[in-house]
C-alpha cells in the first residue's frame, strides 16, 4: 500500500506518530507549506526515531539562492534524516545545478510540485535525469482547499504514472482528508502525505491526535492494492 507519511512539529508528536506512520515528516506548518523545523529538534526526533522509521524533513519555505540552498540541504543531511523535501515553485535549472554534486554523494532529494501552481510535468524527466530519489505533489496554499481541488484525480494518477515510468518515488500531499484515501489508493503512490487530518478540528497547526492516525492508518490498509515501492 501507499506509505503513510505524517507530517510531525516536535518531539511529543513524532512520540505519537511513529508506531503508526512509514515516514516521520518534519515540518513546521505555521511557517508555509515546507515550513522548516530547527536543527536541534530535526536532531533531537532522529536520535528518537533511531532507524526505527524513514524520516523526511523540509528546508523551507523562502525563496533562496542555489548556495543558501545546499547550505540547508547539507545541514538538514547531517542532523540524520533519511530524505529532504526541496520545494520547486517553478522548476529552478539553478537549484537542481547546484543539488547535483549532493545526489552524487547519495543525498535522497525529493522535489514538491505545488498543484495551486502552474505544475510543469516536463520537470518530471529533468529531474530524474538530474538523479533526484522522488517527486511529490503538494499545495502551497493551506485555506481549506485539497489537491484534489486543484487537480482532477485521472491528472493526479497520471502524475504518479509519469513518475514512475521515470523510475521516481512518487507523493502526494495537500491537505488530503481521510475521504480522498479510497480514490487516491488505486494510483499507487508511493506515499500519500497528512498533516491536517491528523489534527484537531483538522488544523494542520493544532494538536495530532492518536484517533486520527489510526483513522488514516486503517483507511490506507483496507483500500491498499499495490505494495509500496519506498525504500533508503
Amino acid at each position: 500500500m501507499s506509505a503513510f507519511l505524517a507530517s510531525v512539529r516536535s518531539l511529543e508528536e513524532a512520540k505519537i506518530a511513529l508506531e503508526y506512520a512509514d515516514i516521520i515528516d518534519l515540518k513546521e506548518p505555521s511557517n508555509g507549506a515546507l515550513g522548516a523545523l530547527p536543527l536541534e529538534i530535526i536532531e533531537s526526533i532522529v536520535h528518537f526515531v533511531d532507524g526505527r522509521k524513514l524520516v523526511s524533513a523540509t528546508v523551507g519555505d523562502s525563496p533562496m539562492s542555489p548556495q543558501a540552498l545546499v547550505q540547508l540541504v547539507e545541514a538538514t543531511v547531517a542532523a540524520g534524516v533519511d530524505i529532504v523535501k526541496v520545494g520547486f515553485y517553478v522548476f529552478n535549472k539553478a537549484y537542481v545545478a547546484a543539488l547535483e554534486p549532493l545526489i552524487k554523494r547519495n543525498t535522497k532529494l525529493v522535489a514538491v510540485l505545488f498543484a495551486d501552481t502552474q505544475v510543469d510535468v516536463e520537470a518530471i524527466p529533468k529531474l530524474a535525469l538530474a538523479g533526484f530519489y522522488g517527486v511529490m505533489l503538494d499545495t502551497s496554499q493551506k485555506q481549506g482547499a485539497s489537491l484534489s481541488d486543484y487537480m482532477t484525480f485521472d491528472l493526479l494518477e497520471s502524475f504518479v504514472g509519469q513518475a514512475h515510468s521515470h523510475h521516481l518515488m512518487a507523493g502526494l500531499a495537500g491537505s488530503l482528508r481521510a475521504e480522498h484515501i479510497e480514490k487516491l489508493a488505486p494510483f499507487a503512490a508511493d506515499f500519500l502525505g497528512f498533516r491536517g487530518a491528523l489534527c484537531g478540528e483538522n488544523q494542520r497547526q493544532g494538536v495530532l491526535e492518536l484517533n486520527k492516525i489510526l483513522n488514516v492508518k486503517k483507511l490506507l490498509q483496507k483500500h491498499h492494492t499495490v505494495e509500496a515501492h519506498l525504500v533508503v
